[in-house]
């Protein structure tokens, strides 16, 4: 069979007709890497092959029985699958380096054969004994899983074929695996989706659940094709900052399930531990009030979750005053100064301004508008904002605050933590939820800003 040389960028995955020192898809550099491909049959020759496909209902019974979700007993993995693997979906897990894609995974398969559930862990990185040592380090020795060491993607593949009893298999990771077939070497472009998608047909085939583990770029996304997470049923990704001791999984797509779940873990000694109510650990070393910093009431997915906003004005010796954002987008951030300054006279002109989520936490929700506001009041008037009181709202370029989604699980988890007072958004009709704060509503910054007591 013929063969012929592409170009393909290794972070989009786009193709060239000549190498390039600097991708025109994704302006990536160095990123083009040469790439022998096999020609195709003619079309006329693969339509001689084809076949009439069968169609079925929707009230058409499954051939497939007893397909339920498996519980891995890690419950805060179950919420952002969606309540469980179901058998012979693919999920994909990408995460920085170290910051415990494998401990999870290795976890989970211990769990789950706590359960009876038939799982085989294979690594490209690393050799059995590693992993060995890993769940030893962990207190997972007891565990009954198959640890292989492979990257021969069709030897994985038959060998899903060959174990029908077989129900998860984990892969880390996705870039080590190759096709023989294939001349390009394993981490390409072709590679990944070659070989994502023989192993991706075989555990369909045999309704064996499959989990990658993606490597990310510098930028954050998953290495490999684009394709690459269109070709499997979840993605998810795992993410947390190393200098702090907790982990979020946070769904990005997800077929069997809602999307924009988070799952938060605690690293320790002993591995990853889930963290079930996280609004007490994000607001844990919150002892006393102090000017610039404001308590979100947030929604992650379905879940309800209260972070602490910090804000910091101070005169900049600057020509451009610094703008520096951790947790939440810049681009909004400099929305709502300049909403403040043209609207409210607040002076916020010739200042530096500093943002944080704490704990490391990133939110990207419009609600946190009227939190990040109170904040900056705060700290411009060096006035503590009242005790216990959380905000939430989002904020229009007229000053105005618009109402958000979901406010009576807001203020239901406000309460449960302690709370006693919500600045919020004034609602368009009543609520029948009986609860314990005082709500103070503001239908744009001016008042606000009255309640709080003014500028000066």
């Amino acid at each position: 069979m013929a063969k012929n040389t592409q170009y393909h960028c290794q972070q989009c995955g786009s193709v060239t007709p000549k190498w390039v020192g600097r991708c025109e898809a994704c302006s990536a550099w160095n990123s083009i890497v040469e790439e022998q491909i096999s020609s195709r049959p003619s079309l006329a020759k693969s339509a001689k092959s084809g076949r009439k496909i069968e169609f079925s209902t929707l009230e058409q019974e499954s051939s497939k029985q007893g397909l339920v979700r498996m519980l891995s007993g890690i419950s805060e993995f179950d919420r952002v699958t969606g309540g469980g693997i179901v058998p012979g979906s693919v999920l994909l897990i990408g995460g920085d380096p170290g910051i415990g894609k494998s401990t999870l995974l290795l976890q989970l398969a211990c769990k789950l054969s706590h359960n009876q559930t038939q799982t085989v862990y294979i690594t490209g990185e690393e050799s059995a004994d590693q992993v060995r040592l890993r769940g030893q380090r962990l207190g997972l020795k007891d565990s009954q899983i198959g640890i292989a060491t492979a990257t021969n993607a069709s030897d994985i593949a038959e060998t899903i074929r060959r174990s029908p009893e077989l129900e998860l298999l984990i892969i880390d990771s996705i870039q080590t695996m190759y096709l023989p077939a294939l001349d390009s070497s394993p981490g390409t472009v072709s590679q990944v989706r070659a070989s994502a998608q023989e192993l991706i047909q075989a555990a369909k085939a045999n309704d064996t659940a499959l989990i990658f583990v993606g490597h990310v770029t510098k930028d954050g996304a998953i290495a490999g094709p684009r394709v690459l997470e269109h070709m499997v049923d979840s993605v998810l990704h795992f993410e947390g900052d190393r200098s702090h001791h907790f982990r979020i999984l946070r769904g990005i797509k997800n077929r069997f399930g809602a999307t924009d779940e988070i799952g938060v873990f605690e690293m320790t000694a002993a591995g990853l531990q889930q963290i079930s109510n996280p609004s007490e650990l994000f607001l844990a070393e919150r002892t006393h009030e102090v000017a610039g910093t404001a308590v979100f009431a947030g929604i992650e997915g379905s879940r309800p979750l209260l972070v602490e906003i910090e804000a910091l004005v101070a005169p900049s010796s600057l020509a451009s005053p610094r703008r520096n954002v951790v947790g939440w987008e810049s681009s909004r951030l400099a929305m709502l100064t300049a909403v403040l300054e043209a609207r409210c006279g607040l002076p916020l002109s010739g200042r530096d301004i500093f943002l944080n989520v704490a704990g490391g936490m990133k939110i990207q929700e419009p609600a946190a508008d009227l939190a990040v506001a109170a904040a900056l009041i705060s700290s411009v008037t060096t006035r503590p904002l009242p005790s216990r009181s959380v905000f939430f709202g989002e904020v229009a370029l007229s000053a105005e605050i618009r109402q958000v989604s979901q406010a009576d699980q807001r203020l239901k988890e406000s309460e449960k933590l302690g709370f006693e007072r919500a600045y919020l958004p004034k609602p368009r009709k009543r609520t029948n939820v009986k609860l314990g704060l005082e709500l103070s509503y503001a239908e744009n910054f001016s008042e606000l800003i009255d309640i709080l007591g003014g500028i000066s």
